[in-house]
């Protein structure tokens, strides 16, 4: 099965923290590589929470902290693949903003044949355009490589009514539609992200990712919210 795991940048650093935590690294190394056992075709899209964010650069132009974001995203493909590498698992990271000997560039071939071969692919970039969250880039380049489902990695274990931070009689859903989370005015991802995963019919499972083992658990529909169309 081919599969998109969505990764923040916080999962490479820990929750609050900036750059790259070992420890947190190895959880991250051992959740992906139980979905190539799995013998699922990976792709990973992941942000940069952990180095950058544009909305914090107050004093510059919105269109130009995004660009800073995407590249940071690239930073954190290119970690990413070198730590699954020396982990034995092969890597192969794209991105379509820049021209690095240790980034391929994205062309949908190149992706095919990497994923055929068993190779993790990150992606990297963004969507390429600023104006657009890394929720939106993991469901556009879901649709490009073809899968079918969509892994949202969280810190909570699905989707809820309410804050269950806030409200302890929040409910947790095991499933809805994309119907019913608009209905229900939920948050999952931002509007782009959702409606293209709607129109594709790609699903979206939102899950605990610190978890150990929660991310095949996810996949195989064991634990988190799953959205699909009907």
């Amino acid at each position: 099965m081919k599969v998109l795991l969505k990764l923040s940048g916080e999962v490479l650093s820990g929750e609050g923290r900036k750059g790259y935590d070992e420890s947190v690294i190895k959880h991250v190394v051992s959740e992906i590589k139980s979905l190539v056992d799995d013998g699922n075709r990976v792709g990973v899209v992941v942000g940069a929470g952990n180095l950058i964010r544009g909305r914090d650069l107050k004093n510059i132009n919105t269109i130009m902290a995004d660009q800073i974001g995407m590249l940071a995203t690239v930073m954190n493909a290119i970690y990413l693949k070198e730590v699954l590498e020396n982990h034995d698992i092969p890597s192969v990271a794209f991105s379509s903003i820049t021209d690095l000997p240790a980034v391929k560039r994205l062309e949908y071939g190149e992706v095919e044949n990497a994923l055929k071969s068993g190779r993790v692919v990150i992606f990297g970039g963004g969507t390429s355009n600023p104006l657009f969250t890394t929720d939106t880039a993991a469901a556009l380049r879901a649709a490009e490589m073809g899968a079918k489902i969509l892994l949202k990695a969280t810190k909570v274990d699905g989707v809820y009514s309410d804050d269950p931070k806030k409200n302890p009689n929040a409910v947790r859903f095991e499933k809805l539609t994309f119907d019913e989370v608009i209905e229900k005015d939920l948050e999952v991802m931002d509007l782009e992200a959702f409606n293209m995963c709607r129109r594709l019919g790609i699903e979206v499972v939102v899950f605990n990712f610190f978890v150990s083992g929660n991310t095949l658990r996810a996949l195989r529909g064991e634990v988190g919210t799953k959205i699909t169309q009907k």
